[in-house]
């Protein structure tokens, strides 16, 4: 019989943690109760002590937790349960795991589940999670679920939202029992990055590589979306990449809402991947509503793509930059790579008479690129737009043939 995890702060959320585990045996599940509170006495028995749990964040565990410094016990706590989590899981002692909690509790639940492969079932019931869940779910499928009221006792609020819980997490270790015994998929899995301005391209490229015999995942690049393709990519259950749209990195070095980190392109060269660069859409910076785009942006030329979102052009200056960057990254793959640069748009709305349209940015783009590129890698000019039929094509050519050479 599966068995999922329970895990939280036994010393002042164990009862609640009680219940919900209790929901989850009545239908039929084991359960594996784990404290990762550290401050009193656990109010109900654990499988799972806090002191086993904190010895995984190293050796001065009883130091820091002797300190009764709520903030240490939770910041130790949290890198020691996803550590002793994953544990549990690459033993394949847990088939799920469901956690309560507040601001501590939350924080610790979520980077357990963190550190656990995408597709294991993982429940947060949160009292954050009406809120910016991104530092919590980070690039990770957790599902966060409003407490609604706070995680303190059971009540007629409380007693539905974890009765739910229970239902949601034991549903979802159902799922995942049922696809472990499915044949697996024998087609190599390809990545691919989209935005609405390069969907034409990526659709395209996507067909002819799906055609060629391969699975392709389509991630959006918002942020988040260039997050979980890096992480996919380093898990090391992706055999190409599609990188058409590296859009994040302009949010990331001029100020936008969606940048992706100063890691994002650097899973494929870490984990010798074969990839597809193209700079698409590092025309546009994307910020939210016109009122929120910060004042030092003043002067500058906006397109307003809808209600909620203004796009910046980028221009000549951090284009450069921006190349520079690129090539920096791309310089460091070790498996095939090839760069490809679509000479007469970059995005839809940098083709002539279109509103970003600004050759002059374009080709310190270009000319960063191809003089900051490494001897050895390809840069392939093309004089079409990005999302031209023949440019698509090149990018699945050349990405198919990576594949094959590598």
């Amino acid at each position: 019989m599966p068995t999922i995890a329970v895990l939280g702060t036994f010393d002042t959320k164990g009862h609640e943690h009680a219940f919900i585990a209790a929901m989850i045996r009545q239908r039929g599940y084991e359960t594996l109760l784990i404290n990762v509170g550290s401050l009193e006495k656990p109010l109900i028995e654990p499988d799972v002590g806090s002191e086993e749990v904190a010895a995984c964040g190293g050796d001065e565990w009883q130091e820091v937790l002797g300190k009764k410094d709520r903030g240490l016990a939770v910041t130790w706590m949290a890198n020691a349960a996803a550590k002793y989590v994953a544990g549990l899981v690459e033993k394949g002692t847990i088939d799920g795991i469901i956690s309560l909690g507040g601001g501590g509790g939350t924080a610790i639940g979520t980077a357990a589940m963190r550190a656990l492969p995408i597709g294991f079932p993982k429940v947060m019931v949160s009292t954050l999670a009406s809120g910016n869940v991104a530092p919590y779910v980070g690039s990770v499928d957790v599902v966060m679920i409003p407490a609604i009221v706070d995680v303190a006792g059971i009540n007629r609020i409380s007693r539905t939202i974890f009765e739910n819980a229970a239902g949601a997490i034991c549903g979802m270790v159902e799922a995942a029992v049922a696809r472990a015994d499915r044949p697996a998929a024998d087609k190599p899995l390809v990545v691919a990055s989209m935005f609405g301005n390069t969907t034409d391209c990526v659709t395209e490229a996507r067909r002819l590589v799906e055609e060629a015999g391969f699975e392709v995942l389509v991630f959006h690049s918002t942020g988040q979306g260039g997050r979980a393709m890096e992480s996919l990519i380093a898990s090391g259950l992706v055999a190409g990449v599609l990188d058409i749209t590296t859009t994040e990195w302009a949010d990331e070095l001029v100020g936008g809402i969606l940048g992706a980190g100063p890691d994002r392109l650097d899973a494929a060269a870490k984990a010798g991947v074969p990839a597809v660069v193209v700079p698409g859409c590092l025309d546009m910076v994307n910020f939210g509503e016109p009122q929120s785009v910060p004042a030092k942006f003043a002067g500058r030329t906006f397109y307003h793509h809808n209600p909620q979102v203004t796009l910046m052009r980028t221009n000549a200056t951090e284009c450069a930059e921006l190349g520079r960057i690129l090539a920096e990254k791309v310089n460091a793959y070790k498996a095939p790579v090839t760069v490809l640069l679509p000479k007469k748009a970059i995005s839809i709305i940098s083709a002539a008479g279109q509103p970003f349209y600004d050759p002059v940015a374009d080709e310190a783009l270009f000319e960063a690129i191809k003089h900051g590129v490494r001897e050895g890698i390809a840069v392939v000019e093309m004089d079409c737009a990005i999302n031209d039929p023949e440019f698509a094509k090149a990018c699945a050519e050349a990405l198919l043939g990576s594949v094959k050479r590598g």
